[in-house]
């Protein structure tokens, strides 16, 4: 989380010239709310059933940049599913995506934006990530545009 992987992955894909998706966004859309008040109305559980529903939807019918949200990893049917994918891992230290997502109130898995919660999140996924990345960019004092271009260096050495 705040890592920037909407951003990047949007720009990635006009540098790419492809399509960008993002399957928040896939929720929000099919659900008609936001993120934030599934989590509050239905709880994550419920929040999680439909993240895995919709990456696996969009692993089926897109091709071209595909944005996870940060626990889409959680689920072991999701992370199978990726291992047939080029996975990015933007990663960021704690205190620097806190920074950046402390700024949007829509993230509910840190409305109390306690460092504590952030590294406590970081931790138990880390190795979630690692299991899934085929590689992993560092964001931390990058800009979107130096993210992108890192993206891309990296997968130039990347079978595709």
């Amino acid at each position: 989380m705040g890592v920037g992987k909407s951003t990047v992955g949007s720009l990635l894909a006009e540098r790419l010239g492809c399509p960008f998706r993002d399957t928040d966004d896939d929720i929000v859309a099919a659900r008609g709310r936001a993120v934030a008040d599934i989590f509050a109305d239905e709880g994550e559980a419920a929040f999680r059933m439909l993240e895995k529903a919709a990456v696996a939807a969009a692993l089926e019918e897109h091709e071209g940049v595909l944005a996870l949200g940060g626990g889409a990893v959680l689920d072991g049917g999701t992370r199978e599913l990726l291992a047939a994918h080029t996975v990015v891992h933007l990663s960021m230290g704690v205190e620097e995506a806190a920074g950046r997502a402390a700024l949007d109130v829509s993230r509910p898995l840190l409305a109390d934006h306690s460092l504590d919660r952030w590294r406590a999140l970081a931790e138990e996924r880390r190795p979630l990530y690692a299991e899934v990345a085929s590689a992993v960019v560092a964001t931390d004092g990058r800009t979107p545009a130096e993210v992108v271009q890192a993206v891309i260096d990296t997968l130039e050495w990347r079978p595709r």
